[in-house]
This record gives C-alpha cells, sequence and structure tokens, in this order.
C-alpha cells in the first residue's frame, strides 16, 4: 500500500539478504520508523512488544525468525530452540503456530547446511500467499460492498470496523480493509466508521493513519458509539478481522469485537469476519472455552502515550493511584452472530459444515 504515495508493504528482506525490515507500529501515527531484525531475538521481541501486530503479519515475522536463527546455526538444537522462544510471544494469533509448524515440517528433513536458504525462501512464500489471500478476500469482500451501495441507490456506504485488520496488520492489503480498499479504487461512495479500539488504540493510531494515507474516507469513534451508529441507521455493514476462528465458526478478535456483534445483531446490520486460512484453527471447536486469551500489562490502560502541543511524544497516567486494571487483548463472537466469513474461497456461512466445504485439506488434517 501507499505511504505518502510511496509502495510498501510492512515486511521485507534487507539489502544484505539476511535481515528483515518492519515497520515500527508502536511509533504511529506520529513517527514513521522502520526497524532493522538481525537475529531470531530481536524477531521474537518485536512481535512481544507489538512493534509487528496482526495474526497474518505476526506468522510471516515468525517465519523469518526461524530463517534468521538458521542463518546463525542450523542444527537441530537451534532450529528446536527458536521456535520456542518464538511460540511463546504471543498466545491467541493462531496465525504464529501455523508459520512456525510449517517452517519447521518444511526444515526438518533437510541437512543443516541447506536450512538457512529454505527457511528464507519458505518465510517469502508465507508472506507472498499472505497477499495473495488478502487479495482475494478484497474481491469477495467488494462484492458485499458494491451490494450494499446498489441497495442504497448508489449513497455512500457507511462500514464499521474494529481494531486494525488492515494492511499494517498483514504483509499488504489487510483482512477487513481490502474490500474497503477494492471498492475505493472502484469508485464506490463510502466511509469507514474507525472505532478507536481502547487500550492500544490500534483503531485510532493505526487503523485511520493508513486509510488517511490512501485516501479513504473515514471518521474514529469511541468504541462504545457503535451500537448508537446501528440504531440511527448509520452503519451498513461490519466488517472486522480474526486472530483465530474455530472449526466451529467461532471468532476470536480484539477485545471489543463481541460486543459489536451483538450491537450488529440486535439492529439488523450484518457482520462480517474477513478470515484468510491460516487464521483458521481446525483444532479448536469452543471458542469460547478453548481459545487462550492474552493478558496484556494493566498500563496499557491506566497510560497513554500521545503528541503534546509542543510536538513532544509523552505518556501520562489518565486513572488514580493504586486502583487496578485487568486488560485482556481479545474476545470471542460466537458463530451465531457472525453473518458470514469472508475467505480466499469465498464468503461462507461461519459453521462447521461451511468451512469444511471450504477448506476440505485443511478439515481433514487440522495441524
Amino acid at each position: 500500500m501507499r505511504i505518502e504515495g510511496k509502495a510498501f508493504t510492512t515486511i521485507w528482506l534487507g539489502d544484505d539478504a539476511a535481515s528483515i525490515h518492519v515497520i515500527d507500529q508502536t511509533r504511529l501515527p506520529h513517527k514513521f520508523e522502520i526497524v532493522t531484525i538481525s537475529n531470531v531475538a530481536e524477531a521474537a521481541r518485536a512481535i512481544a512488544d507489538m512493534q509487528v501486530r496482526g495474526a497474518p503479519l505476526i506468522g510471516v515475522t515468525a517465519a523469518y525468525g526461524v530463517a534468521l536463527a538458521m542463518r546463525a546455526d542450523p542444527s537441530d538444537g537451534n532450529l528446536d530452540k527458536a521456535c520456542a522462544i518464538l511460540a511463546a510471544t504471543r498466545p491467541t494469533a493462531v496465525n504464529l503456530k501455523w508459520a512456525i509448524e510449517s517452517t519447521r515440517r518444511r526444515l526438518s528433513g533437510l541437512p543443516p547446511n541447506e536450512r538457512g536458504p529454505v527457511a528464507y525462501a519458505h518465510a517469502a512464500a508465507i508472506a507472498d500467499e499472505d497477499v495473495a489471500l488478502c487479495e482475494a478476500i478484497g474481491e469477495h469482500g467488494l462484492a458485499l460492498i458494491e451490494a450494499a451501495a446498489a441497495r442504497k441507490g448508489g449513497e455512500r456506504v457507511n462500514i464499521l470496523t474494529h481494531c486494525n485488520a488492515g494492511w499494517l496488520a498483514t504483509v499488504d492489503w489487510g483482512t477487513a480493509t481490502a474490500p474497503i480498499y477494492k471498492a475505493h479504487e472502484k469508485g464506490v461512495p463510502l466511509h469507514v466508521w474507525v472505532d478507536e479500539t481502547r487500550p492500544r488504540n490500534q483503531g485510532a493510531s493505526l487503523t485511520a493513519w493508513e486509510l488517511n494515507q490512501h485516501g479513504v474516507p473515514h471518521t474514529i469513534v469511541i468504541d462504545n458509539a457503535g451500537g448508537h451508529l446501528m440504531q440511527h441507521g448509520d452503519v451498513d455493514l461490519v466488517i472486522v478481522g480474526t486472530d483465530r476462528t474455530t472449526a466451529s465458526g467461532d471468532v476470536c478478535n480484539k477485545i471489543g469485537t463481541y460486543l459489536k456483534a451483538l450491537a450488529a445483531k440486535d439492529n439488523g446490520v450484518p457482520f462480517y469476519v474477513a478470515a484468510p486460512s491460516p487464521s483458521i484453527d481446525f483444532t479448536m471447536d469452543d471458542g469460547v472455552a478453548e481459545t487462550p486469551i492474552e493478558t496484556r500489562s494493566p498500563q496499557e490502560i491506566t497510560h497513554i502515550t500521545g503528541r503534546a502541543a509542543d510536538g513532544r511524544i509523552e505518556t501520562v497516567c489518565l486513572v488514580p493511584l493504586g486502583s487496578a486494571a485487568h486488560n485482556p487483548a481479545f474476545d470471542v463472537t460466537p458463530a451465531r452472530l457472525v453473518t458470514g466469513l469472508i475467505t480466499e474461497r469465498g464468503v461462507i456461512a461461519a459453521s462447521r459444515d461451511a468451512l469444511a466445504r471450504a477448506f476440505p485439506d485443511r478439515a481433514a488434517k487440522p495441524q
């Protein structure tokens, strides 16, 4: 996608053909900085500290992390160590495990001297596949937006999204934003309601930033405004991303997604989830009972960072000293509240049968 008119992906190989470069998402929207990752420890830290975030991008970064480890030491012991270090960074996004295990399987049968080049090639293939999956999701989701525009006689389509499932969360295009970008480029009149997405404000800081860079009309709203907007007919459809979708169609996404789904159901607003197949976990059935929900630092709630009037970036405390804070990072939306899953193979029902039909290879041999 574009940053000040220049094409970027979120992750790319350095000129030395060894290190990788990523956009430091903890610095946005106030600063655009590129971070160089040179070893597996730095890759793990970038994931854990959310310099890179979003389930698809986490997976790609982990694959490159294994490649960096194999370049330094391609032994069996170091392969196991690197995979363990990366797997421990963030528990909820299933793409992390998927990418690590895919890379491990690709390397395990190879002699050590071949592992480095093959690992880099495999990571690049995962990255390229992610772009293709997101663009396909964009094409299938475009039809939903065009249908909404047709129902409104060509009037502006209002789309609500939550968190950042944009190109910053993937390699390019994004998941939930891919249909939006496709529609915008095709000239479909649209407008995006961007949830701020407390406590890290990925909507206000990241989604709004990338929509602004791409020229897509949007408005930032507080997280609790979604139901109000729906009650007044100001939302035509909701499109969100997913960090893990179960075999039965339950969807784990950024905390607050469940409340948006409840409001959408109550107001008859279609609620869609952009779900690339690597985010589908066919080993899991009950999302609420089984999904590991990451609990992050209370300081993400109690403090906030922003730009002061004089341009300095400052962090301030928002709450009374001594007040406790609890920070679950994700929640689960049951399949019954999901209108449809926008996958690379089409828009399907959020159900076991539909997922098994769409992805028979994955459903038959869950990884």
